[in-house]
């Protein structure tokens, strides 16, 4: 099956041709870093009218590199939710068109899901049931993947995803955007035990999470030290800002993993690529005897082929729309809150 798949969900815009959920024939990526690098992170009017210049020609681009032609597509699948709402718009709009043309099913695909299945591709003996930790700039939870779509989530944050923390810690400390790649570059020569920083314990749910304590112990270092005239080492406190978050998702995916027994652990998102939080991860897996799958690093941000990738599995499910499909900027990834 040949489903040609649209991203748009925030500031990566992404237009890939995937067969049978688990090959992809093309994947096309464009980025707005350079765009929104000037204001230190995502402005969503400006990421809706680069979605709109970019998102046809990343099509053609991405039906040409797959060798096929457009009568070979048999479903479009998109992402619907969550995103930036003017932002996911664009690509639903564009799918909505696409498979009213070329007469062929609609899928909807959740982002999260999507990450999900980013590991499918990269990993062909990978099947449900198994523990995914899932971590992006708007996203952080531990998911019970059950089935390709049956799945519920375990726990997740309550405020500030990691990938928000990671921004808005690059941003005070003025080390650029996106920040999550900033610091962990700055990380891997740093010392994680000199900043002492928050690890956050969550009430009445061990698996939910929580950022946002985090954060603001970095923005007031940085606030205490500007004040003082002091010099904070950069390079230190990327690796403890690092270790803090790794301490925190680690600790509850391993948990979570032991508990429900399935042996296998996943772990999917654009903090996924992260170097610190991998490597703890590959330890823990180790020591516990769990298999451990990772997104490989041009998978771990948004991207199609993973949309393409779900999108195949939510149609042998029975899940497709029509063009009343709409976007939504928040929703649960979970089977029981899910709508279409």
């Amino acid at each position: 099956m040949i489903i040609l798949s649209a991203e748009s969900s925030c500031d990566d815009t992404s237009v890939a041709v995937t067969e049978d959920g688990r090959t992809v024939l093309s994947n096309i990526t464009s980025s707005q870093t350079d765009i929104h690098a000037l204001y230190g992170g995502v402005v969503p009017e400006l990421a809706s009218r680069s979605h709109i210049q970019a998102i046809m020609p990343r099509a053609d681009l991405a039906v040409a590199e797959a060798g096929v032609t457009k009568a070979d597509v048999d479903a479009v699948a998109v992402t619907f939710a969550p995103g930036l709402i003017g932002a996911v718009l664009v690509a639903v709009n564009f799918a909505k068109a696409a498979a009213a043309a070329l007469k062929v099913p609609l899928i909807p695909v959740h982002h999260i899901r999507g990450h999900i299945a980013a590991n499918y591709i990269a990993h062909p003996s990978l099947c449900p049931p198994f523990v995914c930790l899932v971590a992006s700039g708007g996203s952080s939870m531990i998911v019970d993947v059950r089935g390709y779509t049956d799945m519920r989530v375990l726990g997740s944050t309550r405020d500030d995803a990691a990938g928000e923390c990671f921004d808005k810690a690059a941003r005070v400390l003025g080390i650029g955007y996106p920040g999550g790649a900033q610091i962990d570059a700055l990380a891997r020569s740093g010392d994680p035990t000199r900043y002492k920083l928050p690890r956050s314990k969550v009430a009445g749910n061990p698996y939910d999470i929580s950022f946002s304590g985090l954060k603001t112990a970095v923005v007031n270092l940085a606030h205490n030290a500007a004040q003082k005239g002091e010099q904070l080492d950069l390079n230190d406190l990327a690796a403890s800002l690092c270790a803090a978050v790794s301490d925190t998702l680690v600790s509850r995916a391993m948990d979570a993993a032991l508990e429900l027994g399935y042996g296998k652990l996943a772990f999917a998102g654009g903090v996924a690529a992260n170097s610190v939080i991998r490597s703890r991860l590959s330890e823990e897996s180790g020591k516990n005897g769990i298999e451990l799958f990772l997104s490989p690093l041009e998978l771990c941000g948004d991207n199609a082929a993973m949309i393409g990738c779900q999108g195949y599995y939510e149609y042998l499910a029975g899940v497709t729309a029509d063009s009343s499909l709409n976007a939504y900027a928040t929703m649960s990834p979970d089977s029981r809150y899910l709508h279409y």
